[in-house]
């Protein structure tokens, strides 16, 4: 039996790993404990194997924002994450699991131009929010050791149902619009159920280093809204030849490269020893789409 501390009450991802996890009574006891308010200062961390962190401040808009704002991404992001593995380490705990980002590579690349991660691609944040991720990163590394196993997840978008971001925003579009513009992108993303996989496996085989879940396949914006709009029950047509509008249209708004840009990991970065995805993508949009 393994015990789990999981940092971050309430969160979309704590949530959905915690149930998961709870699937499996004779492997696994859950504990979920808040951060805002300093109470796993007061938590004693000794009975537990891991510690999965995923308290965090997440993307938001980064453009104009104040020091204020700024600073408390640091504090948050950075500073946190790093005490309370300090923390693990000092009373025991045999690994610590943090949840970094695809953010640490930059933005998606704008429409027509590929950006593609692979293992040795160096982090380059473009914001701090980025930055407050990479510099977590660095102040977790000197810590690992045989006896505290440090395990860096350097996910790509993690969509499911109940999360935000911009999954929300395409179903919107998928269900109200007759027609949506054809273009070719790719994206990494992963299915919350494979990261729950992904997470159990760490856990299970007491791993350590740096890794980069994601779902199996690719993403094209265009088909996601497709299949969104299929699964409950609408046709939407896909209509080539508008790249150009949506180019144009990216000058204005920074969304339009999130949505539509390029940022994919290599084939086969994302891949483990042993299986973890459960769900193909289409699958995935079945599972969260049903009804």
């Amino acid at each position: 039996m393994k015990e789990i501390l999981i940092t971050g009450a309430g969160s979309f991802v704590g949530t959905a790993i915690q149930k998961y996890l709870e699937q499996f009574p004779d492997k696994y006891t859950v504990t979920v404990i808040g951060t805002k308010d300093g109470e796993w200062k007061n938590l004693s961390f000794s009975s537990y194997d891991t510690v999965y962190h995923v308290a965090g401040l997440a993307h938001s808009d980064v453009g104009e924002v104040s020091d204020e704002v700024k600073t408390m991404y640091y504090a948050v992001n950075t500073t946190l994450a790093v005490a309370i593995a300090e923390k693990a380490k000092v009373e025991g705990v045999k690994q610590f699991i943090f949840m970094s980002s695809s953010i640490v590579y930059g933005d998606s690349a704008p429409i027509g131009v590929e950006k593609m991660i692979g293992k040795d691609t160096p982090c380059s944040p473009s914001n701090f929010y980025g930055d407050s991720k990479v510099q977590a990163e660095k102040g977790l590394f000197p810590l690992s050791s045989d006896d505290f196993r440090v395990v860096i997840l350097r996910c790509p978008m993690i969509y499911g149902r109940g999360g935000k971001g911009n999954f929300p925003i395409l179903k919107k579009l998928a269900m109200k619009m007759p027609l949506f513009p054809e273009v070719e992108n790719r994206k990494s993303m992963l299915y919350v159920g494979n990261l729950a996989e992904f997470v159990r496996l760490m856990i299970e085989n007491n791993e350590s280093g740096i890794f980069w879940p994601c779902n199996k396949e690719w993403s094209n914006t265009s088909e996601l809204v497709r299949l969104i709009a299929e699964c409950h029950g609408r046709k939407i047509r896909i209509v080539p030849g508008l790249g150009w509008v949506l180019k144009g249209l990216s000058y204005v708004t920074g969304y339009v490269n999130k949505a539509f840009g390029n940022l994919a990991y290599e084939a086969h970065l994302g891949d483990y020893k042993i299986e973890y995805r459960l769900y193909s993508l289409e699958q995935s949009i079945k599972e969260m789409e049903a009804v």
